[in-house]
């Protein structure tokens, strides 16, 4: 084998342990975002004391991502509109906005097998909601 060859062999050879490595830290941090998020508390906020408005929030854990609209009318929630959401398997949290429009409560229970991205979602209307 000439030294080419070797110093190609080589190089392929760092890069991919580099890119195991990257990947083995990913799926980490990852999952350790998704546990904290599980955990993760979404505060009650009196509506009724808000101005009129249009408010925007986002929230992000990695792997999920929301962005939100919520128009607040005469002490109610008047829209919830869900901007942005990127998901793995999550796309069934997309009804959270409408459970928060029924309620008018960030009391929602998530949805069964989109949890993370409900909680993503209600996050973001709270952060909407407490700017």
């Amino acid at each position: 084998m000439n030294k080419t060859v070797k110093r190609v062999l080589i190089i392929v050879l760092v890069l991919l342990i580099i890119g195991i490595i990257t990947g083995i830290i990913i799926a980490r941090n990852a999952t350790k975002n998704l546990d904290l998020l599980g955990k993760m508390e979404i505060e009650e906020i009196n509506i009724t004391l808000m101005e009129d408005g249009t408010y925007y929030g986002e929230y992000k854990v990695f792997p999920v991502s929301a962005k939100v609209e919520v128009v607040v009318r005469n002490g109610l929630l008047a829209e919830v509109n869900l901007l942005e959401h990127n998901h793995g398997k999550g796309e069934k949290a997309e009804i959270i906005p409408q459970k928060v429009m029924d309620s008018q409560s960030l009391k929602v229970d998530a949805i069964t097998g989109a949890t993370y991205s409900s909680k993503v979602i209600l996050k973001a209307i709270e952060n909407a909601l407490t700017k």
